[in-house]
């Protein structure tokens, strides 16, 4: 049985757009005229029509927050002793996610055609990425599947919580910054050459500052909205200079160099990558093959090379602990965490610790360099705006001592 997506008109003449599960296309036609619509359009889906439209390949439009819903509810009906298929087939009906329940009514059809649900589930790379899959499927071989998508679900919504805590966190800062640029080129703009013209008619030099100041501001308002389009522009080749893979090294190499930074860079790839390989060992996965796919979670190209060649030297007999050590890039605590793991036999656990001070960490520096930012940038924010008053009461305070 696979699903399909049907474009029908009802007996009032309305359209109306839905999934039916049937055998064949031929067959959901016959299922839509049984309940009084007339079919118009009546197509499988499948990975290909979920990622093309109008010919251009385009993204599934599924959030973290609802794959962990998913995850979670399929690991409850799971270990309540519900097959899979019919699992899948309550949390899609339970959806209210058109997208979510197309993917999840493809991912039941294949079930149904006698594949794993990790094979089904690797047709929707954009929805479930390398490591839910190899997840899922070690959870399958070992029978603890409804405690893997447990653990998937709870690793996906700690993600997430990390995710809105650091963009809530930004949000200030932004604004700020945004609010400043946007006061102080008003203020060039539109306010300090209304003040200048006052000056423009005494016969005296004006001061080096507010010569400054008044070239500045021409500069703004005869080029201001060149300006901004540059700014546009520029972001959209940088976007563009983004998909070159030898642009994002010398970002990425770039970001490595700079002052604190470089840290939460390491701080954020690191933690990402022991977090990932955690989940994936503790579901059974080889640790090998744990490494090659938490990879796939770094973002930063230099670091992922690194790791990359980490995991080839633990395929030629090395270390896990000794390999990460060559990269220079973990730091001593996860290191020796690692290590004990490989020791003791438990480095699932010792990954997932790692992962939590990382994390920790992670979250304590950006507080404090958001906390050092703020008021750093109210400072500069008024050491302009005091520039800008110096230069406009410099010229007052000369007409008053020309005048005693």
């Amino acid at each position: 049985m696979a699903a399909f997506e049907y474009l029908a008109f009802d007996q009032k003449g309305a359209r109306k757009k839905g999934l039916i599960e049937a055998d064949t296309a031929k067959q959901a036609r016959q299922q839509l005229r049984g309940i009084g619509l007339s079919p118009i359009e009546v197509d499988q889906l499948s990975n290909q029509q979920e990622n093309k439209k109008g010919g251009k390949i385009r993204r599934d439009k599924i959030s973290v927050a609802v794959i962990s819903l998913i995850t979670r509810q399929l690991s409850t009906l799971i270990s309540a002793g519900q097959p899979v298929e019919s699992a899948v087939f309550a949390v899609s009906q339970q959806t209210n996610k058109n997208q979510a329940k197309k993917v999840l009514l493809s991912v039941r059809a294949r079930v149904l055609e006698g594949y794993a649900l990790s094979e089904a589930l690797r047709e929707f790379p954009r929805v479930f990425d390398p490591m839910y899959c190899a997840s899922v499927h070690a959870g399958e071989q070992s029978g603890l599947l409804d405690v893997v998508m447990e653990r998937l679900a709870d690793f996906m919504e700690s993600r997430q919580s990390l995710q809105q805590k650091t963009k809530l966190a930004l949000i200030y800062p932004i604004l700020l910054t945004v609010v400043s640029l946007l006061l102080v080129s008003g203020l060039l703009t539109f306010v300090v050459p209304q003040i200048i013209q006052v000056f423009e008619g005494f016969d005296q030099e004006l001061p080096i500052l507010t010569q400054w100041l008044i070239i500045i501001s021409d500069f703004f308002k005869a080029y201001g909205l060149q300006l901004i389009i540059s700014l546009f522009i520029l972001t959209f080749l940088f976007g563009q200079l983004l998909k070159l893979s030898w642009f994002r090294v010398l970002r990425d190499s770039l970001l490595l160099k700079l002052p604190m930074i470089s840290y939460l860079v390491k701080l954020s790839n690191t933690s990402r990558f022991t977090r990932t390989m955690s989940i994936l060992v503790s579901s059974g996965v080889p640790a090998l093959d744990a490494m090659h796919i938490s990879t796939e979670v770094v973002t930063n190209s230099l670091i992922q090379q690194s790791v990359i060649k980490a995991a080839e030297n633990v395929r030629e007999g090395g270390s896990i602990s000794e390999s990460l050590t060559r990269t220079g890039y973990f730091s001593p605590l996860v290191l020796q965490l690692v290590s004990n793991g490989e020791s003791s036999g438990k480095l699932g656990e010792m990954l997932e610790r790692s992962a939590k001070a990382e994390e920790s960490e992670f979250e304590g520096v950006t507080a404090l360099f958001l906390g050092i930012f703020e008021p750093a940038m109210i400072l500069v924010m008024g050491v302009v705006v005091l520039i800008i008053v110096l230069a406009i009461l410099l010229p007052i305070f000369d007409m008053n001592d020309l005048i005693q």
